[in-house]
């Protein structure tokens, strides 16, 4: 696989010009945003902390010269001035509604958390700006298989089960499938 970081953005003038369809992850800080973009890609492309918050502006990679994922500053906890995370949701919103290159939006979700409003929240704006929206459930390993089943029922009781991938970046199970999808969903 080629994979290229093009660029950071801090600002809406700082995205990358270019005709690649892009996907967009988000989610809430500490979700494993950086490390679903790094299993997907099979390579440590983008940084990845322990500590939550440390993406604070938009990554662009350019993935085999086909699709642009886009690593979007986390939500929720974040040790950051009100200003600060002020600016990130500015930037992020921003983002999601005026760039005509955005085709699918992946919301990267630990599976041990429940559903919020703030998911809610993304799964209307998707809705809205009619993009194509899949829910990606991270740190499946963490759970034995009845807490895990147990969970992924209460997220499909919201979306569905089409919209639902769980995945384990550290076992790599369920990346492929969802490279694969990605694929598809993003040229739509």
């Amino acid at each position: 696989m080629k994979v290229a970081y093009i660029k950071g953005a801090s600002t809406p003038q700082d995205y990358p010009f270019h005709s690649l369809p892009e996907v967009a992850f988000l989610g809430r800080s500490n979700a494993g945003k950086s490390s679903l973009i790094n299993s997907l890609c099979k390579q440590k492309v983008a940084h990845i902390s322990k500590t939550p918050g440390k993406t604070q502006i938009l990554h662009f990679y350019n993935i085999n010269n086909k699709i642009c994922f886009v690593d979007l500053p986390g939500y929720g906890y974040a040790k950051r001035s009100h200003k600060e995370r002020e600016k990130w949701k500015n930037l992020v919103e921003h983002y999601l509604s005026q760039r005509k290159n955005l085709k699918l939006l992946i919301l990267v979700q630990d599976i041990r958390r429940s559903w919020t409003e703030d998911e809610q929240s993304l799964l209307h704006l998707s809705q809205f700006l009619k993009k194509n929206f899949i829910l990606v459930l991270t740190k499946e390993d963490k759970l034995n298989q009845k807490e895990k089943i147990k969970q992924l029922k209460e997220f499909q009781k919201v979306l569905g089960k089409d919209l639902i991938y769980t995945v384990s970046n550290t076992k790599t199970s369920g990346i492929q499938t969802l490279f694969q999808d990605i694929q598809k969903l993003s040229q739509n």
